[in-house]
């Protein structure tokens, strides 16, 4: 869905002024917001998840591969305008427009990783970049780099942004993430003209004493006759050990195998009884009424269990038989129903009574982590500009990693790169994205999701405006090679979203 806005006369044109008026536009162009990490304990949980094991997870992360490349020739001409004047906000180092006086291209502080763990339980990554805020805790990035589009969960999980990133190192602390905030249209129908997000942080936070690998896994000895002692004990726990990962899991007890009981009232052939309960059949019942035990809907009071196997009659055999055979009316019985060759019916009743303990399993990581303050003022923030003419030069900065079409790996992600070009209109239409703009840039896509196009960069200062973010890249020449990046056009609802963010306190989280 796209909103159509009544536009009078559109100014265009070079950045005038540090305060513009703001554009008229409804609260419901910008999304709920929502939580990513809303306690600090919940933050200090994801800070320990990155710094454990010696920062392995932040190694092994892979480039976030979620509409990355697109075939040849599957970028157009688009149709993105401004719905407004043209606008900013300032920089964390000048509130008027930026001037470049340098020739060389001294990289941004701004600029990092966000990492976190996809849809498919493993660790990813995406380029983003610090943008100047009330309280200087803002991060811009793709919005598919923060919502989770593949498995329609709402956020992706254990989000951190890492500026300055660098092969395992966090040189300016890690950053938690706290809410995130995006356009209506791209978390409710995830069109691609609004396919940007801005999350608030936490202040960083660094290792201090002891090792960042001092993790043991870790299973409490005690049991709990009740859920909610082994909740207070867990709670108990996450007060003494930052990054403490436990569960509370339930641990049935067996007391006895399965005997074979046989009323004296029925006459039953052995054989038949052992048919009744072989193996398969046994494991099968056991494991059903061990979930169910679990879930609390069946009754324990002693530690036995068994099968009695009887005779029954054709008629209750076959209401049976359309169920596979079993009955399980009782939340503590399964019944199975059985034909045998003699033109007689058993059935084989599984009963159980169990004694149901609960214990706590978990991790802890023995780091301790210090307050290194806010993004802001460690790194600063880039401006942003909104209804910009197009045709204007952008620089592009990220970490874009792997090969182009035609196989060549011209870049690995492990270090922060640069491309330089005038924006154009464009549109791609798969995305649901035909207001989009794009730039000449041979980043190839996975990594490079997210990057920050800056604006009337000061390479002196380190600073500019945002302008844009990688949403998708793609090779449209088609000779192979990655030649465009494609992002949102920053108009007046980019605006909205990022003032909706941009007044929100995060504070510390130890």
């Amino acid at each position: 869905m796209k909103r159509t806005l009544t536009l009078g006369g559109i100014a265009v044109g070079l950045l005038a002024t540090a305060v513009v008026a703001s554009p008229a536009h409804a609260d419901s162009d910008v999304a709920p917001p929502v939580n990513l990490a809303n306690t600090n304990f919940a933050a200090k949980q994801v800070a320990a998840f990155w710094y454990g094991q010696n920062m392995a997870n932040l190694v092994n992360a892979t480039p976030y591969a979620v509409e990355t490349t697109l075939p040849t020739k599957h970028v157009s001409k688009g149709g993105a305008s401004a719905d407004s004047k043209p606008g900013i906000v300032g920089s964390s180092g000048d509130k008027k427009a930026s001037t470049g006086t340098s020739k060389n291209v001294n990289l941004p502080r701004t600029v990092g990783k966000v990492f976190f763990i996809g849809a498919d339980k493993k660790p990813h990554w995406c380029s983003a970049t610090a943008v100047q805020s009330q309280y200087k805790n803002l991060v811009a990035t793709a919005g598919h780099c923060v919502y989770d589009t593949k498995s329609n969960k709402a956020t992706l999980d254990n989000w951190v942004f890492i500026p300055g990133y660098y092969q395992g190192k966090a040189p300016w602390g890690i950053y938690v993430g706290k809410t995130a905030y995006t356009h209506d249209d791209f978390s409710v129908f995830e069109d691609g003209d609004k396919n940007y997000a801005f999350v608030t942080v936490y202040n960083g936070v660094q290792v201090t004493g002891g090792s960042v690998d001092k993790v043991k896994n870790w299973v409490d000895n005690r049991t709990f006759e009740t859920k909610a002692d082994a909740e207070k004990a867990r709670k108990e726990l996450e007060t003494k050990e930052t990054g403490f990962a436990g569960r509370i899991v339930s641990r049935i007890d067996w007391a006895h195998k399965v005997p074979l009981r046989t009323p004296d009232s029925t006459k039953v052939d052995a054989s038949v009884a052992q048919i009744a309960v072989d193996p398969t059949t046994v494991n099968s019942a056991r494991a059903t009424l061990e979930a169910q035990a679990k879930k609390g809907t069946s009754t324990y009071d002693d530690k036995t269990w068994g099968v009695v196997v009887s005779r029954t009659s054709r008629t209750e055999f076959e209401k049976y038989q359309a169920n596979g055979g079993w009955n399980s009316a009782d939340a503590k019985e399964q019944t199975a129903y059985y034909f045998a060759k003699d033109n007689a019916w058993y059935k084989a009743t599984f009963w159980g009574n169990f004694d149901v303990d609960y214990r706590l399993k978990g991790k802890i990581v023995n780091i301790s982590l210090k307050d290194v303050g806010t993004l802001g003022s460690n790194v600063g923030g880039q401006g942003l500009a909104y209804n910009q003419k197009i045709g204007s030069p952008v620089f592009v900065f990220g970490y874009p990693s792997g090969a182009h079409l035609d196989g060549n790996y011209a870049f690995t992600g492990k270090t922060l790169k640069w491309s330089y070009g005038k924006t154009f209109k464009a549109a791609v239409p798969s995305m649901k994205a035909e207001e989009v703009i794009g730039v000449k840039s041979s980043f190839t896509g996975e990594g490079s999701l997210g990057s920050a196009w800056l604006y009337r960069y000061s390479s002196a200062k380190r600073l500019g405006y945002l302008n844009g973010v990688t949403i998708t890249v793609s090779d449209t020449d088609g000779n192979k090679r990655i030649d465009t990046s494609v992002s949102p056009y920053f108009d007046g609802e980019t605006y909205a979203v990022y003032k909706a963010a941009a007044g929100n306190w995060s504070g510390k989280i130890v």
